[in-house]
């Protein structure tokens, strides 16, 4: 499950086991079949292998892949639009021209129970979305809209002018008994349900939010599928894209505007594996490339870009605006490193200061909680500002999203410093500018959709770092 899996093929687990539990295989294999005959772990096929699944996981996969077949079956919701009539409306509701693809994608939502949207940055997913609730609104469709984390919820909630709310909350969180109150016994009440980057729910968070959909609603999914994989198990996306059991619309086009950008341009060359364009830009660009040849040299550099060189040239807060992104958390140019350098740069510590848990916090730092806490309202991934520390009460003061959070002292183990993060921890975040650093002492993390993933949340800048 770390990994993201729900099974694993029998001829990998086995070997796995005995190294792990450091015992003889076939005591890992009388262990597994009295696990199978208890039910513990389901064994099943995948195409031609045989695998075992974790026995809640296997009927979480299931699940979803029965509901999403029986919602797709149902009637539609609302009654049939004459899409010719509804495209002249939209383009003077919002002053924007449709190119082919996207009224294909707008016919083919107002006429289906269920729908994927995906593609990358620039290919206008978010106008068809807004299109559609524009015109299922005007013929008075009950819509929810939700997202994964608090960030991608408010991004949607800015884009399309309607509230959007984590699924989390959508489903309502029971913290006292765990779970959700919205079930399939209290169903959500809507006619259409849209979900935002969905490539980062998780097989289960996508059971319970089918589960509570009621059977009347449409179900909208829009997001990137070529970035990460949901942090828990599962590739819900991927996988209703792969069934082709669904109706799926692909974007591709990059539109005029966006095609200007090239954080846009190189995101897109990244995706298709062509090497992004490194070469110093003649004029002002968004997307830069600052070589660095060893450890060394891209901490210092790292540091000098946050610092002074950004904000000089480019007028942003090296605190607020700036986001470091790490292929992962360890090494010299690790999130966790590069973390207490920018700390040391960019906010030394005051006399207000406490240290705990391996780290130091002092007022003005940047942090990141990494754990949901639904009391205090605070999601895994949320970034805040410290206000201040007091040690004779042995609080620590905070701002997320302009929401005060206290926590205790014991409690600092879920906020950590966040001037780096990994880029896995980014995930349905948009920051205004974002350094990326790549060393070779990552490859084990160097896939593909890993720095396509960091170099999409830049909106307004992105500099790379390191070695070509």
């Amino acid at each position: 499950m770390n990994d993201g899996h729900c099974g694993l093929p029998t001829a990998e687990l086995v070997p796995v086991a005995e190294e792990l539990l450091e015992v003889a295989s076939d005591l890992v294999l009388t262990a597994l079949s009295l696990e199978l005959a208890d039910g513990t772990v389901i064994a099943d096929r995948v195409e031609e292998t045989d695998c075992i699944f974790l026995a809640g996981l296997h009927r979480a996969e299931r699940a979803v892949a029965e509901r999403l077949r029986m919602l797709s079956l149902g009637p539609l919701p609302w009654p049939p639009i004459d899409a010719e009539k509804a495209m002249p409306w939209i383009e003077q509701r919002t002053g924007l021209t449709l190119a082919e693809s996207q009224r294909a994608a707008l016919e083919l939502a107002l006429r289906s129970k269920l729908l994927v949207i995906t593609g990358g940055p620039g290919v206008g997913k978010t106008t068809i979305v807004n299109s559609v609730l524009r015109v299922l609104a005007a013929k008075d469709v009950k819509m929810l809209l939700c997202a994964p984390t608090g960030r991608a919820a408010r991004r949607m909630s800015e884009a399309t002018g309607m509230e959007a709310r984590t699924i989390h909350r959508l489903l309502e969180v029971d913290p006292k008994h765990g779970g959700f109150k919205r079930t399939d016994e209290n169903p959500l009440d809507c006619d259409l349900l849209v979900v935002d980057e969905a490539s980062m729910v998780d097989i289960m968070l996508m059971q319970s939010l089918l589960k509570a959909l009621p059977d009347r609603a449409a179900l909208l999914i829009v997001g990137d599928v070529d970035q990460l994989p949901s942090v828990g198990p599962g590739q819900v996306l991927a996988d209703m894209i792969g069934s082709d059991a669904l109706p799926v619309v692909r974007l591709t086009e990059v539109f005029r505007q966006a095609a200007q950008s090239r954080i846009i341009v190189n995101a897109h060359r990244i995706n298709q594996g062509i090497v992004p364009d490194l070469g110093r830009p003649e004029e002002a660009s968004d997307f830069y490339f600052v070589p660095a040849d060893d450890p060394e040299a891209a901490v210092a550099r790292v540091v000098e870009l946050v610092k002074t060189r950004i904000p000089a040239r480019f007028g942003f807060d090296p605190v607020r605006d700036i986001q470091v992104l790490c292929p992962m958390n360890r090494g010299g140019v690790g999130a966790r490193s590069l973390n207490i350098e920018l700390q040391k740069a960019l906010n030394p510590a005051s006399e207000r200061r406490v240290e705990r848990f391996g780290w130091t916090f002092a007022p003005g730092d940047k942090v990141m909680q990494i754990e949901n806490d639904y009391d205090e309202e605070v999601y895994n991934g949320d970034i805040g500002y410290i206000d201040d520390v007091d040690p004779e009460v042995g609080e620590l003061s905070a701002t997320f999203e302009g929401r005060g959070v206290t926590y205790g002292f014991g409690e600092l183990d879920t906020p950590v410093p966040a001037y780096a993060a990994t880029i896995h921890k980014s995930q349905g975040s948009e920051y205004p500018a974002v350094v990326i650093p790549g060393m070779m002492q990552h490859y084990t993390m160097l896939q593909r959709n890993l720095i396509y993933t960091g170099v999409t949340r830049g909106k307004r800048l992105v500099v790379l770092v390191g070695q070509k």
